[in-house]
Protein backbone atom coordinates (compact mmCIF):
# COMPACT_ATOMS: atom_id res chain seq x y z
CA UNK A 1 0.00 0.00 0.00
CA UNK A 2 1.85 3.14 -0.75
CA UNK A 3 0.33 6.11 1.48
CA UNK A 4 3.00 9.24 -0.15
CA UNK A 5 5.01 9.32 -3.24
CA UNK A 6 7.32 12.56 -3.63
CA UNK A 7 8.77 13.28 -7.47
CA UNK A 8 7.84 9.76 -8.47
CA UNK A 9 11.20 8.82 -6.37
CA UNK A 10 10.02 7.99 -2.65
CA UNK A 11 7.20 5.97 -1.75
CA UNK A 12 6.33 5.16 1.63
CA UNK A 13 4.75 1.84 2.54
CA UNK A 14 3.32 0.26 6.02
CA UNK A 15 5.83 -2.50 6.09
CA UNK A 16 5.41 -5.97 5.24
CA UNK A 17 7.18 -9.38 5.55
CA UNK A 18 10.26 -8.02 4.42
CA UNK A 19 10.92 -5.89 7.16
CA UNK A 20 14.01 -8.00 8.43
CA UNK A 21 15.45 -8.76 5.16
CA UNK A 22 15.76 -5.09 4.57
CA UNK A 23 17.05 -4.04 7.52
CA UNK A 24 19.88 -7.03 7.71
CA UNK A 25 21.14 -5.49 4.37
CA UNK A 26 20.95 -1.98 5.43
CA UNK A 27 23.93 0.69 6.63
CA UNK A 28 22.34 2.89 9.57
CA UNK A 29 25.73 3.52 10.73
CA UNK A 30 27.35 7.30 11.25
CA UNK A 31 30.44 9.10 12.15
CA UNK A 32 31.21 10.62 15.39
CA UNK A 33 33.36 13.58 15.83
CA UNK A 34 31.94 15.59 18.17
CA UNK A 35 29.30 15.31 21.00
CA UNK A 36 27.47 18.69 21.62
CA UNK A 37 26.02 20.26 25.23
CA UNK A 38 22.42 20.86 24.11
CA UNK A 39 20.98 24.03 25.40
CA UNK A 40 17.05 24.60 25.57
CA UNK A 41 16.21 27.76 23.60
CA UNK A 42 19.21 27.16 21.86
CA UNK A 43 19.82 26.46 18.40
CA UNK A 44 21.73 23.53 17.32
CA UNK A 45 24.48 25.13 15.16
CA UNK A 46 25.12 27.16 18.35
CA UNK A 47 25.72 24.28 20.79
CA UNK A 48 28.81 23.91 22.03
CA UNK A 49 30.89 21.01 20.90
CA UNK A 50 33.58 19.16 21.97
CA UNK A 51 35.44 17.10 19.16
CA UNK A 52 36.19 13.47 19.87
CA UNK A 53 38.58 11.08 17.61
CA UNK A 54 36.11 10.20 14.56
CA UNK A 55 34.29 7.08 15.52
CA UNK A 56 31.66 5.32 13.31
CA UNK A 57 28.54 4.66 15.24
CA UNK A 58 25.51 1.87 14.26
CA UNK A 59 22.17 1.60 16.66
CA UNK A 60 21.47 -2.23 16.70
CA UNK A 61 18.38 -2.21 15.10
CA UNK A 62 16.39 -5.05 15.86
CA UNK A 63 13.49 -5.87 13.38
CA UNK A 64 12.19 -8.44 15.50
CA UNK A 65 11.69 -5.22 18.41
CA UNK A 66 8.46 -3.78 16.78
CA UNK A 67 7.11 -6.96 14.36
CA UNK A 68 4.17 -6.97 16.99
CA UNK A 69 3.03 -3.72 14.65
CA UNK A 70 3.28 -5.65 11.92
CA UNK A 71 -0.26 -7.39 13.25
CA UNK A 72 -1.84 -4.86 15.51
CA UNK A 73 -2.04 -1.20 13.49
CA UNK A 74 -3.77 0.35 16.73
CA UNK A 75 -1.14 0.28 18.60
CA UNK A 76 1.50 1.76 16.11
CA UNK A 77 2.72 1.68 12.99
CA UNK A 78 6.12 0.78 10.50
CA UNK A 79 6.29 3.08 7.78
CA UNK A 80 9.46 2.09 4.86
CA UNK A 81 10.78 4.29 2.59
CA UNK A 82 11.38 2.69 -1.37
CA UNK A 83 13.61 4.42 -3.93
CA UNK A 84 12.56 2.42 -6.53
CA UNK A 85 12.62 -0.90 -5.89
CA UNK A 86 14.71 -1.01 -3.09
CA UNK A 87 14.01 0.09 0.54
CA UNK A 88 16.50 2.84 2.34
CA UNK A 89 14.35 3.92 5.57
CA UNK A 90 11.60 3.07 8.07
CA UNK A 91 10.24 5.34 11.00
CA UNK A 92 8.25 3.56 13.76
CA UNK A 93 5.91 5.20 15.26
CA UNK A 94 3.43 4.69 18.33
CA UNK A 95 1.40 5.76 20.86
CA UNK A 96 3.17 7.13 24.15
CA UNK A 97 1.82 6.89 28.08
CA UNK A 98 2.00 10.38 27.48
CA UNK A 99 -0.61 10.76 24.61
CA UNK A 100 2.17 11.32 22.11
CA UNK A 101 2.99 10.07 18.99
CA UNK A 102 6.23 8.47 19.94
CA UNK A 103 8.67 7.94 16.84
CA UNK A 104 10.32 4.77 18.57
CA UNK A 105 12.64 4.55 15.04
CA UNK A 106 13.45 6.66 12.48
CA UNK A 107 16.41 5.70 10.11
CA UNK A 108 18.01 5.92 6.85
CA UNK A 109 20.43 3.58 4.70
CA UNK A 110 23.43 5.87 4.65
CA UNK A 111 23.58 5.51 0.73
CA UNK A 112 20.09 7.37 0.75
CA UNK A 113 20.95 10.03 3.22
CA UNK A 114 20.30 13.96 2.22
CA UNK A 115 17.14 13.05 -0.21
CA UNK A 116 14.98 14.23 1.70
CA UNK A 117 13.61 10.37 3.14
CA UNK A 118 13.80 11.31 6.69
CA UNK A 119 11.75 13.95 6.58
CA UNK A 120 9.14 12.06 4.85
CA UNK A 121 9.21 9.33 6.52
CA UNK A 122 8.71 12.39 9.54
CA UNK A 123 5.86 13.44 7.31
CA UNK A 124 3.87 10.28 7.11
CA UNK A 125 4.94 9.45 11.35
CA UNK A 126 2.70 13.51 11.61
CA UNK A 127 -0.07 12.20 8.78
CA UNK A 128 -0.72 8.78 11.19
CA UNK A 129 -0.49 11.10 14.32
CA UNK A 130 -3.28 13.16 13.29
CA UNK A 131 -5.07 10.68 12.14
CA UNK A 132 -5.12 9.18 15.10
CA UNK A 133 -6.09 12.49 16.78
CA UNK A 134 -2.69 13.03 18.97
CA UNK A 135 -1.43 16.61 20.02
CA UNK A 136 1.89 16.03 18.19
CA UNK A 137 5.01 13.99 17.83
CA UNK A 138 7.86 13.31 20.31
CA UNK A 139 11.52 11.57 19.83
CA UNK A 140 14.78 11.23 21.38
CA UNK A 141 17.96 11.42 19.18
CA UNK A 142 21.73 12.21 21.31
CA UNK A 143 23.96 14.56 21.41
CA UNK A 144 26.68 12.86 19.04
CA UNK A 145 24.01 12.77 16.38
CA UNK A 146 23.93 16.38 15.41
CA UNK A 147 22.66 15.66 11.84
CA UNK A 148 19.50 14.16 13.06
CA UNK A 149 19.11 17.30 16.06
CA UNK A 150 19.52 19.91 12.96
CA UNK A 151 17.15 17.56 11.50
CA UNK A 152 14.21 17.71 13.78
CA UNK A 153 14.70 21.46 14.74
CA UNK A 154 14.29 22.26 10.96
CA UNK A 155 11.51 20.28 10.94
CA UNK A 156 10.26 22.20 13.53
CA UNK A 157 10.64 20.00 16.32
CA UNK A 158 11.64 21.52 20.23
CA UNK A 159 13.84 20.18 22.32
CA UNK A 160 11.90 19.30 25.72
CA UNK A 161 14.41 17.87 27.62
CA UNK A 162 18.36 16.67 27.84
CA UNK A 163 19.04 13.49 30.19
CA UNK A 164 22.56 13.31 30.68
CA UNK A 165 22.65 9.60 32.51
CA UNK A 166 19.89 7.79 30.06
CA UNK A 167 23.00 5.78 28.51
CA UNK A 168 25.40 5.29 31.59
CA UNK A 169 24.31 2.31 32.38
CA UNK A 170 25.47 0.84 29.50
CA UNK A 171 29.16 2.75 29.69
CA UNK A 172 29.44 4.74 32.94
CA UNK A 173 32.14 7.11 30.84
CA UNK A 174 29.56 8.12 27.95
CA UNK A 175 30.17 11.64 26.88
CA UNK A 176 26.41 11.18 25.29
CA UNK A 177 23.30 12.92 26.37
CA UNK A 178 19.73 11.66 25.31
CA UNK A 179 17.65 14.74 23.61
CA UNK A 180 13.86 14.68 23.61
CA UNK A 181 12.42 16.59 20.88
CA UNK A 182 8.55 17.72 20.36
CA UNK A 183 6.53 18.43 17.49
CA UNK A 184 3.53 20.33 18.68
CA UNK A 185 0.39 20.20 16.31
CA UNK A 186 -1.40 23.51 15.92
Amino acid sequence: MSIATVAGAVSIRVADEGFAQYVAAADFGFIVSAYADPQIGVGVDHWQRRSVEPYRKCYGIDPDEFSFLLEDSARGAIFVAWLGERAVGHVVVNIKWNGFAHIEELVVDASARRRGVARQLIDVAGFWARKHNLPGIMLETQSNNLAACQLYERYGFEMGGVDHWRYRGIDPHTQESAIFWYLLFP
